[in-house]
């Protein structure tokens, strides 16, 4: 999950500053929506070639 915070932040939440709390959570929400439509970009923030497991 802290790779997954920090891809946001680098990508869609960097140099910006919000007005209130509600514009926050908005620009949280947007960028969480625009990572969720993309699984190649999760999948590749979640791998780690130490941790894979062949079986």
């Amino acid at each position: 999950m802290e790779n997954v915070w920090d891809y946001l932040r680098q990508n869609k939440l960097c140099a910006l500053v919000w007005d209130t709390y509600d514009d926050i959570l908005e620009a949280c929400k947007t960028a969480w929506n625009w990572l969720i439509d993309d699984p190649d970009s999760i999948r590749s923030i979640g791998s780690r070639a130490w941790a894979c497991v062949n079986v």
